[in-house]
């Protein structure tokens, strides 16, 4: 399991990822990437154009971070739109990342399995270092993983609802057969306790938008989901107690108090 957050040989110190869009303003935007002190920012090409000069100030906010840049392939319903948007993305941006998003429902923003995977396969030979969005589907994200997928992203839950880990065995099992797989978990998460749930079971890192750009106070939600990754992955690597169905004392209650036995 890994020790360090490892993204195709970067290592990053914070395990949380935030995404750039729906916030308030550009400027809050900014806020909360820094309070959460995370160093990788996803952003999508199709709705912030660099060339519109409306997104200029947009555009100036995020260079001043010096974060890593983590592009994304939102709102793509083919392998030719994905790939296509993928290689713009890599010019503007000057990086070979790319969250591979390829929609099959436009309902709850399923990933298409089977085109993912198409897409996945011609990134890799380009040259990209691809970062699946999936679902939690062992089968898939096995055949992600062996195309050359070294990080996947699974959903907890579909993107934007914050209904937390719908189905928590999946992911245990998920983190269980592919140990030496960088997973990230990404969509759904809503509050700072389904981040720390999920960083509690193994998994390496955490991505998020919607739970912080649309809380009332973004910069304030920043900071608690970056403690409660941190406190997750605290609590992973000291290894819990086991679970019993039986009650066990704290306090060993064998024997009568000392001075109850000098009165009898």
């Amino acid at each position: 399991m890994h020790s360090d957050f490892n993204i195709y040989g970067t290592q990053l110190n914070s395990r949380l990822i935030l995404g750039s869009a729906l916030y308030p303003s550009p400027a809050l935007m900014q806020q909360a990437l820094q309070q959460s002190g995370c160093e990788a920012v996803t952003l999508s090409l199709r709705r912030q154009a660099p060339e519109q000069q409306g997104g200029e100030q947009f555009w100036q906010l995020i260079r001043e971070l010096k974060l890593q840049l983590l592009p994304n392939t939102a709102g793509c319903h083919s392998v030719q739109q994905a790939v296509t948007l993928a290689q713009m993305s890599r010019e503007i941006f000057q990086t070979n990342w790319i969250k591979l998003e390829l929609i099959g429902d436009d309902y709850n923003l399923q990933p298409e399995p089977m085109l993912l995977l198409q897409a996945a396969e011609h990134l890799l030979a380009d040259g990209f270092e691809v970062l699946p969005y999936c679902t939690d589907d062992l089968v898939l994200c096995k055949r992600l993983y062996e195309l050359g997928c070294k990080v996947l992203m699974p959903w907890a839950a579909p993107i934007g609802s914050g209904l937390g880990v719908l189905n928590p065995y999946a992911l245990r099992t998920l983190r269980e057969r592919l140990p030496d797989a960088t997973l990230i978990v990404d969509a759904g998460l809503g509050v700072p306790s389904h981040a720390c749930q999920v960083m509690e079971m193994g998994f390496d890192g955490v991505l998020l938008n919607s739970a912080v750009a649309l809380a009332k106070d973004p910069v304030l939600m920043a900071l608690a989901f970056s403690q409660a990754v941190a406190a997750g992955r605290s609590a992973f690597l000291a290894g819990a107690m086991p679970k019993q169905d039986f009650a066990s004392p704290s306090t060993p209650v064998l024997g009568m108090p000392f001075w109850l036995q000098e009165a009898l």
